[in-house]
C-alpha cells in the first residue's frame, strides 16, 4: 500500500480536519486518511495514489496544501 504525507495550511479545528478527511476520501485508490491536527498534517494511504487529485482535494476543501512530505 503506498502512503503520501501532506502539510496543509489553514486548517484549525477538528471540523477542518473533518472536511479534510471527506473531501480526501473520494478520491479513487485512497484507504485511508490521517489527519494530524497538531502537526497539520495529512497522511493519505492507498493504491495507486495520484498527487493531483490528492491535491485538489484538500483545496476544494478549503485549504491550502504544500508539497508532499517524504515518507
Amino acid at each position: 500500500m503506498a502512503q503520501k504525507q501532506y502539510t496543509v495550511t489553514g486548517m484549525s479545528c477538528e471540523h477542518c480536519a473533518a472536511s479534510i478527511k471527506e473531501e480526501v476520501s473520494e478520491v479513487p485508490g485512497v484507504r485511508e486518511v490521517v489527519v494530524d491536527l497538531a502537526a497539520n498534517a495529512v497522511t493519505v494511504h492507498g493504491t495507486d495514489l495520484d498527487d493531483e487529485r490528492l491535491r485538489a482535494a484538500i483545496v476544494e476543501a478549503g485549504y491550502g496544501v504544500d508539497d508532499p512530505v517524504a515518507a
